[in-house]
């Protein structure tokens, strides 16, 4: 498999959490995603850069806050969120780069 510039897209960052890193127990990774990336195209960005098999692919989309900035109104994007289940013996290793 070649890797793609749209892999690089499709895939934003490894998101490293409490609840991430339970869930890497289980071998899953989350990752933060583009909004317009769909689970088939997940699944193929995953697998040619990391050279890992992908067991699923669920996404949540998480809706930004409105919070205040510096007393200005203001709202946080919103986010797309991948938890990328593996298959076993698979691994992926966040802390480290691509």
């Amino acid at each position: 498999m070649s890797t793609k510039p749209e892999h690089y897209d499709v895939i934003r960052k490894p998101i490293i959490t409490e609840k991430a890193t339970m869930a890497s127990e289980n071998g899953a990774v989350v990752f933060e995603v583009a909004m317009s990336a769909a689970k088939p195209a997940i699944k193929e960005a995953v697998e040619t850069l990391f050279n890992v098999k992908v067991k699923a692919v669920n996404t949540s989309i998480t809706k930004g806050k409105t919070k205040r900035f510096r007393g200005q109104p203001g709202k946080r994007r919103d986010v797309k969120k991948a938890y990328v289940t593996l298959e076993e013996g698979n691994t992926i290793d966040v802390s480290t780069g691509l």
